[in-house]
């Protein structure tokens, strides 16, 4: 399947490459570096690339291209899904997945990828079970290493690779039984000047951290399922169960996850939490800006990090502006303007007002930039998803369910919504 694999930085150079199979000549990449060329930004290259005797898969994360390199044809999504599970266990082992960490951490990395892929396929991905085999970077191991000349490379095989669950060790034990489920949405919205919604898509996840001695099998249920679309699941879920139930039941790894990812479609409700009136125009020689930013629909939740963008037309030349709370600034060169406005205060709503000078000579602008508006919410699920029901079947006990509306020590399920690219016309 994946014959080699190279990491590009963002300038253009190859720090790294591994081999599962026979070497291939670093010249496989000029077919990615000219695609790259054509792009206009390092996310719209093609990710997949087709060549006269390979094909290459990318991805773009933390500023490096991790470049596949097949012999043969295969599904892409498969590649990219695996790319990205190096890069979340990267991050897992070193805190970064970025350059500096990869390259300072560059025995490790080999030994993961060695045992992430074995002749080209997928072994071992799940990060408790690479733990296991692999012990992560430490600055005591690192000096006895360092000493010795040993690795972090485990003498044994981890109990799950021998196990009908493989992503679960074997013979775990807790003096607190623990289980977190986080439901984290991303929405991404475009609203018109008049604050009608033209498009509304919504991105979530279930990060989850399950720390349950012996082997449990949890039952997840929800109050409305049915707003789920695209769901993509975790190895452990039990996919029939979901087809002919809308159950999520699943023997937990050991650990931090991610249960499942899905999407809620334009198709469903969508009510923007929060709003923004834009007063902006534009004259011979200058103009007006006034941005006003405000909660809606929030259930008494406080919406923070609120950061608003507008990409100004190229003829602006400056802006004096006043914000009454937070920090404003614009990049003379990109045309930018970043108001960082953090926490709103619904009793006095933060405004942000100046004038904007143009270019002598220039005509003034025939269409008004958008704004982009990035927030976060605690404790508020944007597309009304809501758990009902936690079942845990254990060694312990046969049968025990938590409600996380009354039952506490499960902490419930937290939810955020944090929207990624909220864009109002004006």
């Amino acid at each position: 399947m994946i014959h080699s694999l190279f990491m590009i930085n963002s300038a253009g150079d190859i720090f790294m490459e591994k081999h599962w199979k026979s070497v291939i000549s670093r010249s496989v990449c000029d077919y990615f570096f000219e695609e790259q060329q054509k792009a206009n930004s390092p996310e719209d290259v093609n990710p997949v690339i087709s060549t006269p005797h390979h094909y290459l898969i990318h991805i773009y994360r933390e500023n490096i291209y991790f470049v596949a390199v097949c012999t043969t044809e295969v599904p892409p999504l498969f590649v990219i899904e695996f790319l990205h599970r190096v890069v979340d266990t990267f991050t897992d082992y070193f805190g970064d997945g970025g350059e500096t960490a990869i390259k300072d951490n560059y025995v490790i990395v080999y030994e993961l990828l060695e045992e992430m892929l074995d002749n080209g396929f997928p072994l071992a991905t799940e990060s408790n079970i690479l733990k296991e085999l692999i012990k992560p970077p430490n600055i005591l191991r690192t000096v006895v290493n360092t000493v010795t000349g040993s690795s972090n490379l485990s003498d044994t095989l981890p109990t799950g690779q021998l196990s009908n669950v493989p992503w679960r060790r074997a013979g775990v034990k807790y003096t607190n039984n623990e289980a977190y489920f986080d439901v984290i949405e991303e929405i991404d919205a475009i609203i018109d000047k008049q604050g009608s919604t033209v498009f509304a898509d919504i991105q979530g996840v279930i990060d989850c951290c399950v720390k349950l001695s012996g082997m449990p099998d949890l039952t997840l249920s929800f109050m409305n399922p049915r707003i789920l679309d695209d769901v993509s699941f975790h190895p452990c879920v039990r996919f029939k169960r979901w087809e002919s139930e809308r159950v999520l039941s699943f023997v937990p790894p050991d650990g931090n996850f991610r249960l499942i990812s899905y999407h809620v479609g334009s198709q469903n409700m969508v009510a923007i939490p929060v709003y923004v009136k834009p007063n902006i125009s534009f004259r011979e020689g200058g103009g007006r800006f006034d941005v006003t930013v405000g909660p809606k629909q929030t259930m008494g939740k406080l919406v923070e990090s609120v950061v608003i963008t507008c990409a100004m037309p190229k003829v602006v030349l400056n802006m004096n502006l006043t914000p009454t709370q937070g920090t404003y600034t614009f990049d003379p060169v990109a045309k930018v303007l970043t108001w960082d406005v953090g926490k709103i205060n619904p009793q006095k709503l933060p405004n942000l007002r100046g004038n904007i000078s143009l270019q002598s000579g220039s005509p003034p602008p025939e269409s008004n930039p958008a704004i982009s508006v990035q927030f976060k919410i605690q404790q508020m699920a944007v597309s009304g998803l809501k758990v009902n029901r936690l079942d845990m079947y254990g060694e312990s006990s046969p049968k025990k369910s938590f409600t996380f509306e009354k039952y506490k020590p499960f902490k419930g399920v937290k939810y955020l919504t944090k929207a990624g690219n909220f864009q109002v016309r004006t």
